[in-house]
């Protein structure tokens, strides 16, 4: 369990130019996390190779596997040919981490820390935080910084903590809800949905009905997560986590916990298809 209680990843990028101590920064900011939570990293390396064509798990991965994994003494090391940072952050969030590092990832739409050092940075998006020492303090300011950002949460990262809830032992069923973006609704076909969320008051009317629901008989825990922003067709909108007693609990919390989503949390929707783009609610 993380050390002061974490449930959900936090996840920012640490950017600049060759040689201006990316490195070193964020091996200093993976000593201060590490004393709050499990931390995770990726980085990306262009010029790095991993599998080699005459070892045996790079002859796996030339004869058309899509993910190889090596055992060594030291850990594991898993080769796939996912290059997004979206599916990596994923892998570590569905794996429990509380804090990732993104090392590099200039063109991410992540929060960013920008090593200052040229005018060229500035124009990157979601900039959370500049630094151009390596400094202590700067180093603490940039972990107050990631504790206050957003969570990445994946569905496996909410049963996750559905599981580490200590009454999950009275518990004998789990069940999840994911709503995803639906392309194709009869000639109308979406290119992407864009959500805005009143975020305060969203994440309190969340709050709310999870609380609400878990006074239900039988049901132990409670968790939903909306997401914000750009989605595309067949990607994730919303997760619903609920574990319970019975399952003859468990349906009928979940299906309330749907509808009462929709109807209380200040969540708005634009659609963008390739006839227009409309908010839902207006149309």
């Amino acid at each position: 369990m993380p050390k002061d209680g974490c449930y959900f990843m936090k996840v920012v990028s640490v950017v600049g130019y060759k040689n201006t101590g990316k490195t070193d920064i964020v091996t200093k900011i993976i000593r201060k996390l590490v004393k709050k939570g499990s931390v995770g990293t990726i980085k990306h390396m262009r010029s790095h190779e991993f599998i080699d064509p005459d070892t045996d798990t790079g002859k796996h991965f030339a004869a058309g596997a899509e993910i190889v994994s090596g055992i060594v003494n030291s850990g594991v090391i898993t080769y796939s040919k996912s290059s997004s940072i979206e599916d990596s952050l994923n892998t570590l969030a569905d794996n429990g981490i509380d804090f990732a590092i993104v090392e590099g990832g200039k063109e991410t739409d992540l929060p960013k820390i920008i090593i200052e050092n040229g005018s060229g940075l500035c124009d990157l998006t979601n900039i959370v935080a500049k630094i151009s020492l390596h400094e202590e303090q700067e180093i603490e300011y940039l972990v107050e910084i990631i504790l206050s950002l957003p969570d990445w949460e994946t569905l496996g990262s909410l049963i996750k903590k559905a599981k580490l809830n200590p009454d999950i032992k009275e518990c004998g069923a789990i069940g999840t809800f994911t709503g995803i973006v639906r392309e194709q609704t009869g000639n109308l076909k979406t290119r992407m949905l864009v959500f805005e969320k009143y975020e305060d008051v969203a994440e309190q009317k969340i709050q709310d009905i999870c609380k609400s629901l878990k006074q239900k008989e039988g049901i132990n825990e409670v968790l939903i997560h909306h997401k914000s922003g750009m989605i595309k067709p067949g990607q994730d909108i919303v997760y619903i986590v609920i574990a319970a007693s019975h399952r003859h609990q468990l349906f009928p919390a979940l299906s309330e916990a749907i509808e009462r989503l929709k109807a209380e949390v200040p969540v708005w929707k634009k659609e963008f298809t390739f006839d227009g783009e409309y908010w839902v609610h207006d149309k």
